[in-house]
């Protein structure tokens, strides 16, 4: 069953850069791992710090973040770099081009 989640939080003032650190080792360990069927992405919005992120898993297979150390060390900290969030919510496609 496919399942997307998208997840939004608020970094706190001073905290982008170490937020984006986090994040890209996370893409790095998803990028040696490569799973298939498996897509992240993550923005930064245009008020610079607050964070989207939207996962899609085409199969009934675990979500790989959960077995990354990099993304435990993104964990482990956010609750103190959040202004707000994080708020995750299950996704459902209503429409999609390209």
């Amino acid at each position: 069953m496919a399942r997307h989640v998208i997840v939004r939080y608020r970094v706190r003032p001073g905290l982008v850069r170490r937020n984006e650190e986090l994040v890209r080792a996370v893409y790095r360990e998803l990028a040696a791992l490569a799973p298939e069927g498996f897509l992240y992405e993550t923005y930064r919005l245009e008020d610079g710090r607050t964070f989207v992120h939207h996962s899609f898993r085409s199969g009934d297979e675990p979500v790989p973040l959960t077995s990354l150390a990099a993304f435990a060390d993104f964990q482990a900290e956010i609750a103190d770099r959040c202004e707000w969030g994080p708020e995750v919510s299950e996704a459902e496609v209503v429409g999609r081009f390209g």
